[in-house]
């Protein structure tokens, strides 16, 4: 490798730190969407939620006083009681949670199966970046582009199968809440997409032959043709 490539892989490397960082906090937070019922009056108890890929956390909260941004229950940050469960997403049988059983549970399971199979991309493309700073491998560097571009777009399907598992729910006649907003766990997944997409294209590009400065001398310089 290069100097000037190992210089620019590095760099790339660094983002793509930054990129599985983000990743890994979106993947094991739950803390994608807000969800929150309608508040007819004050002084009485509600319960807002917020989920990721892996569990569901239901809040009781005492409202003194109206949400300047809206009716909805919240904010999220105010105290009360907690109460968190892990979806059962690989197991048979009801559901007593109507959060489970009316909001298209199917959504859930593909949207943290997509992200198993981006966690997977990511450690192919961990593996194949760091064996390409050995000596003479620096054809690692095109599948480790691939498996990172790879991990950037199955999590950013993950973001949007779980937001249309959020606008479903909303939508639902058979559920509370009525109003959510985005949190910084897709926060984290969307920036993930991003850097981990980009880092892949870059080294995809890094990896590629260099073209000739002027390819009219390099033609010139060729060896001619001998002739019969």
């Amino acid at each position: 490798m290069l100097e000037d490539q190992k210089t620019k892989v590095k760099i790339t490397f660094l983002v793509i730190l930054v990129g599985i960082s983000s990743m890994l906090a979106a993947v094991v937070t739950d803390h994608w969407a807000v969800l929150s019922p309608r508040v007819e009056q004050l002084n009485t108890t509600c319960e807002a939620a917020h989920f990721g890929l892996w569990r569901l956390c239901k809040k009781s909260i005492f409202i003194v006083e109206e949400d300047p941004e809206g009716k909805g229950c919240g904010p999220i940050s105010l105290p009360g009681v907690k109460n968190c469960s892990y979806f059962k997403h690989f197991t048979s049988g009801e559901e007593a949670e109507v959060f489970e059983v009316k909001t298209q549970k199917e959504y859930n399971i593909s949207a943290a199966a997509i992200a198993i199979f981006s966690l997977a991309f990511m450690t192919l493309g961990s593996l194949c970046l760091l064996g390409a700073f050995g000596k003479g491998r620096d054809y690692l560097l095109r599948p480790a582009g691939m498996f990172f571009a790879f991990a950037g777009l199955c999590i950013v399907i993950s973001v949007e199968v779980m937001r249309q598992s959020v606008k479903r729910m909303i939508d639902s006649d058979e559920t509370i809440w009525i109003e959510y907003y985005y949190s910084w766990s897709f926060a984290c997944a969307c920036a993930a997409f991003t850097l981990l997409f980009l880092s892949g294209l870059s080294l995809l590009i890094i990896s590629m032959p260099h073209m000739p400065r002027n390819p009219w001398e390099t033609c010139m310089d060729a060896d001619p043709d001998s002739i019969d």
